[in-house]
């Protein structure tokens, strides 16, 4: 190394910090790079535990290793990136007016001090876990690290049978499908109304919750867990809601999820945001210019609605890393933000989200037209054919698509990244729509499912399409609304099974323009059938016939995220 090479210090050494070390010494063969990591493994893959801990995923130390097969550790960063790694060690403290950090070894030994030119912090997050009574006890786990994932599948290996998973988010569900895998009876327990609250808005929630529960999956929303009981010897018996609920378990995972590291930072005096996580300019500079920050322990700026968002992502902390080291070097790279895009899988259903939710855009003050359809991932006559629920939610005035959701068996997380591509440059409904996508009946439709749905988008904005939200429709149910529930399909399949009420009737669509004279204009007439496309075409029949109060169900059968069973008639 050059006598005055640049010193740079990088605290943390999961993602951002090996990423940023790693892009730094491509660009800079001189600078004297350095992690410091409190744990005993590096740059491991965080995101593979769930399918560690199901079976897909046989090798322990492929969670740890390149895709070469050489293990991340300290010597094969000193041998392959010429970068130094104190593991083992924990940054104590920032003492920014001499430009040290203070370290000591956490297997003991006296503290040091560390000279820095440029200080990273690339922290993390560490999970939540709440203080309620027994979350101590033998048999309760965090999935925090690959040691913490190796602990729950020798559980599971032990014999641990019935698992009560807290926290229905992003975390908790991928482990829950990876339990059920293995064969274990498996409890969800989310305080809030519906399953991932920040990623799902409820009709798309239910659709998934539906699901679940058809694949055996106990599922428990809007209860809070109270404690966590004991069966006399110092281990797990279940667990207890504020409400009374007591479900049996041998095995809890806490998953309610993670909290930004962010004590080094406070105690240096740097700014912390409105996220509760570390506050950083576009060149992930934070308040002091000499240190810069990535990964989950910092908030990002939220490209659809231009607020800071705490998002923690693996994708989003390697972006990080790279920009940091470009700056280091002086290439003036900026960060633009994200739109929080998120995809996880569960058993056999792919789930993802990008940009912001119905709840999400009402909140933030937007005046928002939505679309719910059930579509096929590739054309319906190739034998692997699968549906997916997606959802779009646009601006009324404008178009601008705000955001994109989707749940089902179907390849539905390939739209997601068309949405997040069209958010990102601000782009409308018809933007979405007009996409030269591929096409080719093995890979897609004619006019793929996404643009279906941004067309729905643009058929309500044009007040050619009126749709009812199953939730909505729900309620008129339970309340006995005085309305006209038309299932619009041939005879053969509505004999076949409908959804049966009271207020149930068959006329086909190719009946229509014949029996229109059969429904009253005095009351409203909602359409259903698989998919929502011949209930559509029905209310425009009927709009042709000059009725007013015409609506078609949105996601009809095939989105219906109700249980129910098709009745026959």
């Amino acid at each position: 190394m050059k006598d005055n090479a640049l010193k740079v210090l990088i605290i943390g050494g999961v993602a951002t910090g090996p990423k940023t070390a790693a892009r730094l010494r491509r660009l800079d063969s001189h600078a004297e790079i350095t992690i410091i990591e409190r744990g005993d493994i590096l740059s491991y893959a965080g995101c593979g535990m769930p399918f560690y801990i199901e079976g897909v995923v046989e090798d322990y130390d492929s969670l740890l290793k390149t895709a070469t097969g050489a293990v991340r550790d300290a010597a094969y960063f000193e041998k392959m990136k010429g970068v130094k790694v104190m593991d083992n060690t924990e940054a104590v403290r920032i003492n920014r007016e001499r430009k040290t950090v203070t370290v000591r070894d956490v297997r003991g030994g006296e503290p040091k001090d560390l000279p820095y030119d440029k200080l990273v912090l690339a922290t993390g997050a560490s999970p939540f876990v709440p203080k309620m009574e027994g979350v101590e006890l033998e048999g309760v786990h965090r999935l925090y690290n690959p040691h913490d994932a190796k602990a729950i599948k020798e559980a599971v290996d032990a014999g641990a049978e019935k698992v009560a998973v807290v926290g229905g988010g992003l975390i908790g569900l991928e482990t829950c499908g990876a339990f059920v895998e293995r064969g274990c009876i498996v409890t969800v327990l989310e305080m809030m109304p519906n399953l991932v609250p920040a990623l799902l808005d409820i009709e798309m929630a239910l659709y998934l919750e539906n699901y679940l529960r058809e694949r055996g999956i106990d599922i428990v929303t809007g209860s809070l867990v109270s404690r966590i009981l004991d069966d006399g010897s110092g281990k797990v018996a279940g667990v207890e809601t504020a409400d009374g609920r007591r479900v049996d378990a041998d095995m809890v995972i806490v998953a309610i999820g993670v909290r930004p590291k962010t004590e080094l930072a406070v105690e240096a005096g740097l700014e912390i945001g409105p996220t509760r996580a570390i506050a950083v300019n576009e060149h992930m500079q934070t308040s002091d210019p000499d240190i810069y920050a990535g990964g989950d322990c910092v908030e990002c700026i939220h490209l659809v609605s231009g607020g800071k968002v705490y998002a923690p992502m693996g994708s989003t902390a390697n972006k990080h890393g790279r920009i940091i080291a470009n700056n280091i070097a002086g290439m003036g790279d900026t960060f633009p933000g994200v739109t929080a895009t998120a995809v996880f899988k569960i058993l056999s259903y792919n789930c993802g989200c990008t940009g912001l939710t119905e709840k999400m855009a009402k909140e933030l003050g937007y005046d928002v037209v939505t679309s719910l359809c059930p579509k096929r991932d590739i054309s319906h006559y190739i034998p692997r054919a699968r549906f997916f629920l997606v959802k779009l939610v646009a601006e009324r005035g404008t178009g601008r698509l705000l955001g994109c959701q989707v749940v089902g068996e179907g390849d539905g997380v390939k739209r997601v990244d068309v949405a997040a591509t069209v958010l990102k440059f601000g782009g409308t409904v018809k933007d979405l729509a007009d996409l030269d996508l591929a096409y080719a009946p093995a890979y897609s439709t004619a006019i793929d499912g996404i643009a279906d749905a941004a067309n729905v988008v643009r058929n309500k904005m044009d007040d050619l399409a009126h749709g009812v939200n199953p939730v909505e429709l729900k309620r008129m149910l339970d309340e006995g609304d005085d309305f006209v529930f038309v299932d619009c399909r041939g005879r053969p399949a509505y004999e076949a099974g409908t959804i049966s009420t009271d207020c149930t009737v068959n006329v086909p669509l190719a009946e229509l323009k014949s029996r229109y004279g059969e429904l009253p204009r005095d009351k409203e007439i909602v359409f259903f059938c698989n998919t929502s496309i011949t209930a559509y075409n029905a209310e425009r029949v009927m709009r042709g016939m000059d009725f007013t109060n015409v609506k078609f169900v949105e996601g009809s059968i095939k989105g219906w995220p109700y249980p129910f069973e098709l009745k026959k008639r």
